[in-house]
């Protein structure tokens, strides 16, 4: 796996492709969506709390998405005290505070229009310690502030980064391993 990230990052620092470059804005936001075996939850980190850039360049075999962003697990907001703790802690956030979003490509050069266009992307994702390749689908679009909306959406399971799901009350309330993730990037060109 590292010889294939060198190998993209070396035709994308030698390719003569045209580059593209987004910041990310301090705006976006990310949510996870779980349930147990009585009801369902929602966590979210609502806003960024940096910004980041991403590279993209157009190659012969696709388009090269490069840069990453790294969320504090502290900033998880489950909208109930103990949900919120317990996910914290079994995302070990004492040992691993980020959760990091490693771009890697895209399917196609987005076309940006006001009206969402799918396209699909690999991402690295790394969580507790363990990182995990995921194929993204996105929603790609542009306001008319010129921000571009980029919405991923993808599944994981707990036990993909070697976590155990919470569980309260002797095992009486279990949290199922499959999560739904989505993250809404707020970028500008530059």
């Amino acid at each position: 796996m590292l010889y294939k990230n060198i190998l993209w990052i070396s035709l994308l620092l030698l390719s003569p492709a045209e580059k593209t470059k987004w910041v990310v804005s301090e705006s976006s936001s990310l949510s996870v969506n779980g349930s147990t075996n009585i009801n369902k939850f929602s966590c979210v980190i609502p806003t960024y709390d940096q910004t980041d850039t991403l590279t993209m360049a157009q190659v012969d075999k696709g388009v090269i998405l490069t840069g990453n962003i790294g969320l504090k697990i502290e900033s998880f907001d489950c909208h109930n005290s103990i949900m919120t703790s317990d996910l914290r802690k079994t995302l070990k956030e004492k040992q691993y505070p980020r959760l990091y979003i490693h771009f890697l490509s895209l399917s196609e050069f987005p076309q940006l229009t006001t009206e969402p266009k799918s396209i699909t992307g690999w991402v690295n994702i790394e969580l507790a310690g363990t990182t995990k390749r995921v194929e993204i689908k996105y929603q790609v679009s542009m306001d008319g502030q010129k921000v571009i909306h980029l919405l991923g959406s993808q599944d994981i399971n707990f036990s993909d980064f070697n976590l155990v799901p919470p569980r309260k009350l002797g095992g009486m309330i279990k949290t199922n391993d499959l999560l739904s993730v989505a993250f809404h990037l707020k970028i500008k060109a530059i």
